[in-house]
């Protein structure tokens, strides 16, 4: 397919999925008090976030807990539930978009943090909010191809710092409407972490068979969303038209072959009410097969999709269709199909 990367795993299984919640709740009505003086000079209504994002609330880590201790946590709690032991991992992927430095790798240290052998690779993936995603589909190539047994996936995201300097910004006197919109989505991130430990499916017939997906790239969006440490800055309406065509795109050319209208339940990363209404709509989908955690976690970055799966997984059942899909910005797309 021209322009559209196809794969599938022909012997790798998902067999722990965790997700962890930051304990400090951030009401949105917070944020609004905090920008009470400039909403009131550019006029515009308190609640914003609930009614248009539908992000009631999001978490922080508390203080002194860094999101690479985060990360940390979670692959020990995947690590312990999948009865894998450290010694036998692998592949260390961190998928993390949060980091406090440039190098060494955010990986290292968790490596290190879970005691992992030598031996394990250890790096990380950074494709905006994709890259849990992403590193599902590295892992299982691995796995598959017999270079390793078992892979750890994390994920530690901490946007408290990022929006309380967007939060003094836009109270400087000179803000603009268009300067609030434009940050908008930097208010409705959260905090959280996520782990997933994959391995061999013929050693362990009760996991989750992970059969592969598509992925698809729009990357003249490049510019839309760009973020840093510092604030981000996002084009609402191009992001939406360009990742929905996007998304519509990947999709019909992978019917034929997926048939991914007959699936169970889709696990898509957790944005906003628009975002996830628009997919529904435009994909067909019903409603209820989608499960949803960012009205009272916001958005989590790469974590929310395993975040999202963990919270599913007991409504899950032997044979359920499961497909974990995203968008990220660059734009990217990915769908990765698993059999519960």
């Amino acid at each position: 397919m021209n322009g559209n990367a196809t794969f599938r795993h022909s012997g790798t299984a998902l067999l722990a999925v965790t997700g962890l919640e930051a304990p400090v709740v951030v009401p949105s009505s917070h944020f609004d008090d905090e920008l009470a003086g400039t909403l009131r000079r550019l006029r515009l209504p308190r609640g914003l976030l609930q009614r248009v994002a539908g992000v009631t609330e999001r978490r922080w880590w508390d203080a002194g807990t860094a999101f690479d201790d985060a990360a940390i946590a979670a692959g020990a709690k995947a690590l312990a539930e999948s009865g894998v032991d450290a010694a036998d991992v692998g592949l260390l992927i961190n998928t993390s978009v949060t980091r406090a430095h440039l190098e060494p790798s955010v990986a290292s240290k968790v490596h290190d943090g879970l005691g992992l052998p030598p031996s394990a690779l250890n790096f990380d993936v950074t494709n905006a909010c994709l890259g849990f995603v992403n590193g599902l589909t590295l892992a299982a190539g691995m796995i598959d191809s017999g270079q390793i047994r078992y892979a750890l996936i994390v994920d530690g995201e901490d946007p408290q710092a990022t929006q309380e300097a967007t939060l003094a910004r836009l109270n400087r006197p000179g803000t603009t409407r268009e300067d609030y919109l434009r940050e908008f989505a930097t208010l409705t991130l959260g905090s959280g972490a996520a782990a997933a430990v994959l391995g061999p499916a013929r050693d362990h017939p009760g996991g989750h068979r992970i059969l592969g997906g598509v992925a698809r790239a729009a990357t003249q969006h490049h510019a839309l969303c760009v973020g840093g440490i510092d604030g981000m800055s996002t084009d609402p309406t191009g992001l939406l038209e360009g990742g929905l065509a996007l998304v519509q795109e990947a999709w019909h050319e992978a019917e034929a072959e997926w048939g991914w209208s007959g699936v169970d339940r889709f696990v898509m990363h957790q944005v906003s009410t628009v975002h996830i209404k628009a997919i529904v709509d435009a994909l067909g989908i019903d409603r209820r097969t989608v499960p949803l955690t960012f009205p009272t976690l916001g958005n989590v970055g790469p974590a929310s999709v395993p975040i999202t799966l963990a919270a599913e997984a007991d409504n899950l059942s032997a044979g359920d269709r499961v497909l974990c899909m995203g968008v990220g910005s660059g734009l990217n797309t990915a769908m990765t199909e698993i059999v519960w």
